[in-house]
């Protein structure tokens, strides 16, 4: 007669697992976890940490900052400054011609990807809209540089038609290197609205009489508008905080080369209080954008 074999003794790793099964929402929490550490302590804290240094309070000496002495200067100065109030409204202006420009040329190319073009040549131009998202950003730039300079490319071509090129001095070469820029963050998201449309209510619209410029203006015109919207985010965004662009192409100083250049130079209250504008407007745009519906074309 053989002894019988001892029973296994799961270990701690099993036991926990099999705890852990049965809790599907301590599995979710556990997921979430270091998603969450990161979003709450490293970028939100971080940026708290920043804003906070608005309200703080700058030795008149040292220039340092004191923490936890509480002050509205940099506020002050912010608002009885004019040349805040001049690069503000500056910044502001060129974002929303950026995102003009884009909705303008983004459209067309959109449409003809989602509505006429085959589905080879469709996605052939889904290639090349995102092919220049895969080239550095700084790599653009540079070449912008080359083409707006004195003698480059755009003066040569203006030159016999007696028009002036841009150059690196006007803030035309801001507004024109960032549509170029954000351009496909347009196009994608109305591309995406485009091909939402049901062909069905096309086909009605046909059928009850609708010619094709009616179709579009009752028909698609209204049921891209949240993805038209949805891609203004971007292009607007991405134009009110960029400030590497601005300084190579021009010499026109936008919200983020002030908030630059007081970060730099030591003065971190105006630094962190400008920081604040951007901040406001775009939350101010979000809660207009999700008005129109834009979050769902996301």
């Amino acid at each position: 007669m053989t002894p019988s074999a001892a029973p296994i003794q799961p270990t701690a790793g099993r036991r926990f697992a099999a705890w852990l099964h049965a809790r599907p929402r301590v599995q979710l929490r556990l997921l979430l976890a270091g998603p969450w550490v990161w979003m709450v302590l490293v970028y939100l804290g971080s940026l708290a940490i920043l804003l906070l240094n608005a309200f703080w309070e700058k030795d008149a000496f040292s220039g340092q900052v004191i923490p936890f002495t509480w002050t509205l200067d940099a506020f002050e100065t912010i608002f009885t400054v004019d040349v805040y109030r001049t690069i503000a409204i500056r910044t502001i202006s060129v974002a929303v011609l950026v995102t003009l420009t884009d909705i303008a040329l983004g459209f067309p190319i959109a449409y003809y990807m989602a509505r006429v073009a085959s589905p080879r040549r469709r996605r052939l131009l889904v290639v090349a809209v995102l092919m220049p998202l895969w080239a550095s950003y700084l790599v653009k730039i540079y070449a912008w540089r080359a083409i707006l300079q004195g003698n480059g490319l755009v003066d040569s071509i203006l030159a016999p038609l007696g028009v002036e090129g841009p150059g690196l001095t006007e803030v035309a070469g801001s507004w024109l290197v960032l549509s170029y820029l954000w351009l496909p963050y347009m196009i994608l998201p109305i591309y995406a609205g485009l091909e939402r449309i049901p062909n069905s209510l096309l086909e009605a619209s046909s059928d009850l009489g609708a010619r094709s410029w009616r179709t579009f203006r009752r028909v698609v015109l209204p049921l891209a508008l949240p993805a038209v919207v949805a891609g203004s985010i971007f292009t607007f965004s991405l134009s009110l905080g960029d400030y590497i662009t601005p300084a190579l192409v021009s010499n026109t100083k936008f919200i983020g080369n002030v908030i630059y250049d007081n970060s730099t130079l030591g003065s971190l209250p105006i630094a962190a209080a400008y920081s604040l504008l951007p901040i406001v407007i775009m939350v101010v745009y979000l809660l207009i954008a999700r008005r129109f519906g834009a979050f769902a074309s996301l």
